[in-house]
Order: C-alpha cells, then structure tokens, then sequence
C-alpha cells in the first residue's frame, strides 16, 4: 500500500540496482569485472530454479520463493542461530557483533531444497531456513506490512458493522479481548459497551490491555469545560479533528474516553481515520506525501493556569513512515498545537504548506467524518497515532473520564493473543 515510492524515497544508488546486480561498489572497476565474470548461478538441483544463489566479493545474491535477495556477509555471521551465538530460550543474541570481521567471507557455501549453510574460516557452520531469510531479508520485508489494516470512511465503516464488546467478555474472556484488539488493530477505534459509568471502573477496563501511562494530565483525568487547563479542549468550543499530545517527543498511543453524564445538546465526538486520508494524497499526489512524510516541524504546548506549569515541544513530521516499505505508522496532526515553523527553509515552506493544505482538505471531506454521541456506559478506545478526534459544540454539564495508554503494552498484549501487531 505505501511503497510505490520506496526507491525515491531512499535515493538508491544506481550501482545499487537490480540492473546492477552482479557489481560490488566498492571493489576497484577491474577487480568487479572478473568477479562479475565468475559469478555463476548456483542451483538446489539442477533442473529446479526454485532456489539458486550467487557468491560475490562482498555479499551472497540468494533467490528463492520468487524473492531475489542480497546478503552481506558480516549480516550472515552476525544472525547465526547457532547454540555459541544465540540464545533461544531468551531470544537474545550472544554473539559479539564487534568481534566479526567486517572483511570477512564464507570458506564455503551449499544450499539444499530448505537451508542454506555457511562454512567460515574458523571453522563454524551457520545454518539458515530458506522460509527465514524470506521473511527476514530487507527483499521480503519491502513486500510486508507491519501492520494490517482496514481503511475506512465512514460509509466503509459503517458498512463494515463492526461490533462493539461487551464489557464482561472484555474483562473476563481471552475470547472478547481479541475481539476488541482485532476490531482496534483493524480500524484505529474500538468500543467497550456495558461499563459502569465511574472514573474507577473506566481504569480496571483501560488496565486490561496495558499500562496506564502518566503525563502532565495526570493518570486518570475527569474532564469538564471549567477550563481548569490552559487547553481550548476544557471549554464548550467545538473542537476541529486532530491527534493529541503533538507536543510530546513520542506522542501518546492510545486514549480512552468515557463520557460519565451530560445534561445538555450537542457534544458529538468526530473520528476520521487519518491513514486513509494519507493515501488519498499518496495516490493523488505523491510528491506532496513525501514531502510530508520528510519535513519536521515542532509541536508546542505552554500553559500558566493556576497550578500548572509545563512547555512541551514535540519534533516530527506529519506523516511518519517505515522507510523500508513506506507504510505509515503515525500522523502527527494538529493545528491548535504547531508552533511556529522554523525547521523549513522559505523554499521549501510553501510547498509544504500545499501539501498540508492538500491532506487538510481529504480529512475534512464530510464523507470521511464519523459521528458518534458518546454516551455513559460506552467506552471508546482511540488509535491516536492514527484516527484524528474532535467534536462538535454542545450545552449543559458533560463530563468525561479517560486516559492514556502506552502503546507497547497494548500491541504486546495482541500479540499475546495471535494477533499480528
């Protein structure tokens, strides 16, 4: 999905490319030439091309599982298996990295219908799954994603009858904890039904997933428009779509809300899932997702009121990437919080600002806002990497109670469960 641009993005040299493939960059022209002449293709069998390999100067070419792969040869010895080199009951590398000689070559080299086997000067044998290195080489993560995900508008969403959880099988089954994760993995929100409508019991629902994780708001935090923060989010004001907590170095992962009481009108919380609004811009104009995805800004957050006292900055570009396959992982979006934009030059500046204005307009289309009235006894759990929030103005007493949560121990939690996170 991301990674149609992947080779601009990294600027590959052209030595580099497949139509290069049997040159070492960094051999003398002379000498590549005679290992280029050398080189032969090296076949499991002999009338199979299901697994073949290369020896070069300074790597192995592999090709298997219709994957053409390169491998250095200091990666080769590094990522042994062996029982001197790894740890398997604690999955954890013994090998000393720095020990390995980075001239160093394999004495030796013979592949079989699944392993590939390495013999190195001193000796030691390292022995690879061909199925491994597929999955491990950079070739084959290029062609994963980390993180499977649906798209969504809100027709797609609704569509999709996603359903809520309820919050005993939540709290007390494996079964209806996947369920939530998966729906959450999936879509960037998830909803609890059934919660006792108290501060208390919103934290033992937030605690099943993962850590609670504390910052200038403080654990859990009711939520009222008594402006008792320095924050337009403490008011009865509307609230455009954004991620919150911007300002921080690592913006925060995951944010509950749970509305407790309102006595009055209006209120209704806004979602639009902003990775489909970045593809949009990816299909429509790529060169401005680049540019996005490359241009760092600050994100700043001051407040004097009463007893609190705190200036965050947070530094990031809008859309964050994985730059092996160009899959977005986070959007930075908030214009309440951008401070003043000192980290562009002026020729750079306004083209940024046409590719802000270009992912501002696919995130405000109407046909991307989900509306949903948040309501006591109905918990909602919000990917804020990657759903934006707001909502609309409303009357009367409303309040809230929420929190968030730390990423690691939610995505850890799924994977715990089977699911790919």
């Amino acid at each position: 999905m991301w990674g149609g641009r992947l080779a601009s993005l990294l600027k590959v040299p052209r030595q580099l490319s497949g139509s290069s493939r049997h040159r070492s960059p960094w051999l003398p022209r002379d000498r590549r030439t005679v290992l280029a002449a050398a080189a032969r293709w090296h076949h499991t069998a002999p009338e199979s091309l299901k697994c073949a390999w290369q020896l070069h100067g300074d790597h192995l070419e592999l090709r298997y599982a219709n994957t053409l792969m390169r491998f250095d040869f200091v990666w080769l010895r590094d990522h042994c298996r062996s029982a001197s080199c790894y740890n398997a009951k604690t999955n954890q590398r013994s090998l000393d990295t720095a020990s390995v000689d980075l001239g160093i070559k394999p004495k030796a080299v013979r592949v079989d219908e699944t392993t590939l086997f390495l013999t190195w000067p001193d000796g030691h044998v390292t022995r690879y799954g061909l199925e491994w290195l597929v999955k491990n080489s950079y070739e084959g993560q290029k062609q994963q994603v980390m993180h499977p995900r649906i798209l969504w508008n809100a027709e797609i969403y609704r569509q999709a009858q996603v359903p809520s959880v309820d919050c005993r099988s939540f709290l007390e089954t494996d079964e209806g904890l996947k369920e939530f994760l998966q729906n959450f993995l999936l879509y960037g929100i998830a909803f609890v039904e059934n919660v006792t409508p108290t501060k208390e019991d919103t934290e033992i629902l937030a605690e099943r997933i993962s850590l609670i994780r504390e910052t200038i708001y403080g654990r859990m935090w009711y939520f009222t428009s008594d402006f008792s923060r320095g924050d337009t989010a403490y008011t009865k004001l509307a609230l455009d779509r954004h991620t919150d907590t911007t300002y921080f170095q690592e913006p925060c992962g995951i944010q509950v809300f749970h509305c407790l009481k309102h006595e009055g009108t209006g209120g209704r919380t806004l979602l639009v899932d902003g990775f489909y609004a970045a593809e949009q811009v990816l299909r429509q104009a790529p060169d401005q997702f680049e540019l996005l995805s490359k241009v760092p800004l600050k994100h700043e957050y001051v407040e004097n009121v009463g007893g609190c006292h705190n200036h965050m900055i947070g530094v990031g570009p809008v859309l964050n990437v994985y730059p092996w396959n160009n899959e977005l992982y986070l959007i930075r979006y908030n214009n309440y919080d951008r401070a003043v934009i000192n980290t562009v030059p002026y020729d750079v500046v306004h083209r940024w600002y046409a590719a802000h204005r270009t992912l501002t307009a696919e995130l405000r289309r109407p046909e991307n806002e989900l509306w949903v009235k948040l309501k006591p006894g109905k918990a909602l759990f919000i990917d804020n990497w990657r759903v934006l929030h707001g909502r609309e103005a409303f009357t009367g007493y409303r309040q809230l109670c929420g929190c968030y949560l730390t990423r690691d121990d939610v995505l850890n939690t799924a994977r715990l469960l089977g699911l790919q996170a």
